[in-house]
């Protein structure tokens, strides 16, 4: 039999061997009991409680969800920012600076420009966000059906989304803009129908995505096992768990919409001539923009800060619903 080496002697704090001494603190000076300690009184927080805790305390999100407040207000009450006509001109004041009453100056017909930046919010905002509403309804009923049932439902979709793929949304909706029943009738509803129609294929797949990743979770299965129809399944518990990439897509396209409509309506596409726009104030300052750039510089600097505070908000948003970005 081998000896049987001597057991370590153990004095004071210290255990000692036959070459290395190991020292071991009293556990009176080891909290590690309340250093790991979870708070079990806590009530445990959702998804979405959890990316609001994250949202509030970013500055990209207080500074885009104030822009975007401002800029909803600015539409929906424009008389609360300005007393001025934006349809009463006087060619008498044509490119004129500011004035009293008239902070931005005046355009190359003597309109007032900041009452016009202010009215034409309006419109803008509108079909963006009509746009971005028809958009979700019809690529987001498309794209759950076909990734929750698969099969020769998701096969025409994939076949139908390629073929808008490859189709541009301003060239697109330059080409429908130019049908005669969109030609001779032009309003806002034309607008939001023509960007609608190209804009739902990116929301449909990228609702499919969602929906596939979602239909395998556990909690799909036990609703199956409890009974409960496909249908239901997917309405009850795999769309609202599909909702994170969605939202985000939405609020970076709402921004997307508004400038295609302003694009359209640069074009002398778009929005018809009696209604006010940021993209027919710029495609109108086009003639003064040696003389005067500050006539196109305001509606462009306009539609430049919504578009922005749509895409920092649509950041902020994902970052928060982004488990693997989310800290704490």
């Amino acid at each position: 039999m081998e000896p049987v080496a001597p057991a370590p002697k153990v004095r004071a704090g210290k255990i000692s061997s036959r070459h290395i001494e190991h020292y071991v603190a009293p556990l009176a000076e080891t909290p590690l009991q309340s250093v790991d300690k979870v708070d079990e009184t806590a009530e445990p927080l959702s998804m979405w409680a959890q990316a609001w805790r994250s949202l509030r305390t970013q500055p990209l999100f207080i500074i885009s969800t104030l822009l975007i407040i401002l800029v909803v207000l600015v539409a929906v009450f424009p008389g609360l920012f300005s007393r001025t006509s934006p349809t009463v001109c006087d060619l008498a004041f044509a490119r004129q600076g500011p004035a009293p009453g008239h902070p931005l100056g005046f355009t190359f017909q003597g309109c007032d420009i900041y009452s016009r930046i202010i009215h034409g919010a309006q419109a803008s905002v509108l079909v963006g966000l009509l746009t971005t509403i028809a958009v979700l309804i019809i690529g987001g009923t498309f794209g759950a059906l076909a990734g929750y049932y698969g099969g020769w439902l998701d096969a025409i979709l994939a076949r139908l989304t390629d073929i808008f793929f490859a189709l541009p949304l301003i060239l697109g909706a330059i080409i429908i803009m130019q049908l005669p029943a969109f030609r001779d009738s032009k309003t806002i509803w034309t607008v939001v129908i023509t960007l609608a129609i190209f804009g739902w294929p990116q929301m449909a797949r990228i609702t499919r995505g969602a929906v596939i990743e979602a239909k395998n979770s556990d909690y799909v299965m036990a609703s199956r096992s409890l009974g409960l129809s496909k249908f239901k399944t997917l309405v009850k518990h795999v769309v609202p768990n599909s909702l994170a990439p969605i939202i985000v897509i939405a609020t970076i396209s709402l921004g997307i919409y508004i400038v295609a409509e302003a694009t359209l309506s640069f074009l002398g596409l778009g929005l018809p001539q009696g209604v006010m726009s940021w993209g027919r104030d710029i495609s109108d300052a086009q003639i003064s923009v040696r003389n005067n750039p500050a006539i196109l510089m305001w509606p462009a600097l306009a539609l430049s800060i919504t578009v922005l505070s749509f895409i920092m908000l649509g950041d902020a948003v994902r970052d928060a619903l982004d488990p693997k970005s989310r800290k704490g």
